[in-house]
């Protein structure tokens, strides 16, 4: 019992928090084990999934950027196909706009040489109807003066050839009185 009262009081000096040695080399041992086998298995498996991952985002990455470039080289195009697009348009417009001048300026050219014509035609017309409405008129003014001066007379002044040139002289003589009252108006 002494022993057992001697194992009791040693025993109660002894601090509860800190372990016995062979509890923490069989702890330490067990810490080993488990840290040897965490970087035998698992961490090159962790650091292969990591490094995958780096890469696809790497890869996506790469890709955004060769997409990004893609699309601003595809929008300096689109930007110079629109400016030579925009040129072209005003160009088109100008050159419209040229040939509407021009097709205005033959059509007024035409316009001009068709009223030129006409006028031609139509005084040409007038001219013709003149000078038969003279022919008509200095034969009934003869036959009215023959007619009139066979009753002034008391003869018939029925020779043609007579009355004709009798007729053509009073016509002279009605002209010159004609002219010489236009001149003086």
């Amino acid at each position: 019992m002494v022993h057992a009262v001697v194992a009791a009081a040693e025993t109660t000096n002894h601090n509860p928090l800190i372990p016995e040695w062979s509890d923490l080399i069989w702890a330490a041992l067990c810490f080993v084990v488990v840290v040897v086998f965490f970087v035998w298995k698992f961490i090159p498996s962790f650091t292969k999934l990591l490094d995958d991952r780096a890469a696809a985002i790497e890869g996506n990455i790469a890709k955004a950027d060769e997409a990004q470039n893609k699309a601003e080289a595809l929008l300096e195009q689109y930007t110079a196909q629109l400016a030579d697009a925009r040129s072209e348009a005003a160009a088109i417009k100008e050159q419209a706009r040229e040939e509407g001048k021009r097709i205005v300026a033959e059509q007024k050219e035409q316009a001009t040489v068709e009223a030129a014509r006409v006028t031609a035609n139509a005084q040409a017309q007038i001219e013709a109807e003149r000078k038969q409405a003279a022919a008509q008129l200095r034969g009934e003014v003869g036959t009215l003066a023959i007619d009139l001066a066979s009753g002034v007379i008391g003869e018939s002044l029925k020779d043609d050839a007579k009355a004709a040139g009798i007729v053509d002289r009073f016509l002279a003589e009605l002209e010159a009185s004609d002219g010489k009252a236009g001149a003086q108006a």
